[in-house]
């Protein structure tokens, strides 16, 4: 009987033994799935802001004697002389200009400044744009007002050739640092606020910001939606999705808005046309760097797509520029 004991003992134990062993063992083959860590908005928009800087001009000039400036690509800037205040009063002495102009689709997407237009029902729609523009002045980093119109001439051949239906469009930016256009509908003295006269518009500035020379996209064909959808962890604050409409390298449209709960981003608005020929890029931040993806597509009623991690590759801020202004 105490034989048996024993050997009930010792098979007992053997048994705890080869049971935990086993559990260790499985404890040991578990494998966490990778995880993607998505960048944070703010390292998102440090890139665009620093595409911003690369391409802000600056000049000083004495604020009695006004300012008249021409751009890197030839566009012309006047403010008036007695026209700068702060607080109201008159500004003497220095003051500083910055500049920015934008014209093709590759810099509008480095710099999130796509151009989408606000309809009258509040809806969006593509501009074809006659060029981008930011203009501000400062006195020893403090804001300046401007009392009158500020004339702006810009070359029409910098985005291929005048445009009788251009107008002037003044750019405002959302609280996920999104920029859309609303056209400014008064110019001086009751006149037109844009005009083109030879090869040049010429443009009344009401204030400082950003400006567009623009019209609205035209196609004739049937209009949809579509979706876009992107990995978990990726969503409006950290990543972006553009439409580049092929054909058009002076625009660049965007889809603004984002379903958390498909994660994916949409044009809700039905401005799409059916059979458009267009490429869908995607860009995010990743170590520094841009993540991006490009896709060819042509539309159909109700598309959706989607991008996978795999589809990712990173690059530089000229690597994104260069895959975009290589889009025919």
């Amino acid at each position: 009987m105490k034989k048996f004991r024993n050997l009930f003992v010792i098979s007992l134990l053997a048994m705890v033994s080869f049971y935990a062993c086993n559990n260790d063992d499985d404890v040991n083959e578990v494998v966490p799935d990778e995880i993607i860590e998505a960048p944070s908005a703010d390292e998102f928009q440090q890139l665009q802001s620093t595409a911003i800087d690369k391409i802000k001009q600056e000049a000083q000039f004495e604020a009695e004697e006004g300012i008249q400036f021409e751009s890197e690509k030839g566009v012309a800037l006047r403010i008036y002389a007695g026209t700068l205040k702060l607080n109201g009063e008159d500004v003497t002495g220095p003051v500083d200009l910055e500049f920015i102009e934008i014209f093709d689709a590759a810099s509008m997407l480095t710099t999130n400044k796509p151009t989408m237009g606000l309809k009258e029902d509040g809806s969006k729609a593509l501009l074809i744009s006659g060029g981008e523009f930011y203009v501000n002045v400062t006195q020893n980093g403090e804001q300046l007002d401007v009392s009158n119109h500020m004339q702006l001439i810009v070359p029409t051949n910098l985005t291929g050739g005048a445009d009788q239906d251009m107008t002037l469009w003044n750019g405002e930016t959302d609280e996920n640092e999104n920029l859309a256009w609303e056209e400014d509908r008064g110019g001086p003295d009751g006149q037109g606020n844009l005009f083109v006269e030879g090869d040049q518009y010429f443009s009344f500035l009401s204030g400082f910001g950003w400006t567009n020379v623009d019209r609205f996209y035209n196609d004739p064909r049937p209009k949809t939606t579509l979706e876009v959808i992107v990995p978990n962890g990726y969503h409006i604050q950290n990543s972006s999705v553009y439409l580049y409409y092929d054909g058009e390298p002076y625009a660049l449209a965007q889809l603004d808005t984002f379903n958390e709960n498909a994660n994916s981003f949409s044009e809700h608005y039905g401005e799409i046309p059916i059979g458009l020929e267009m490429h869908v890029v995607f860009v995010s931040e990743e170590d520094g760097e841009w993540k991006y993806a490009i896709q060819p597509q042509t539309v159909e009623d109700g598309d959706v797509y989607t991008f996978e991690e795999d589809d990712f590759i990173s690059g530089s801020e000229s690597d994104v520029y260069d895959a975009i202004d290589d889009l025919p």
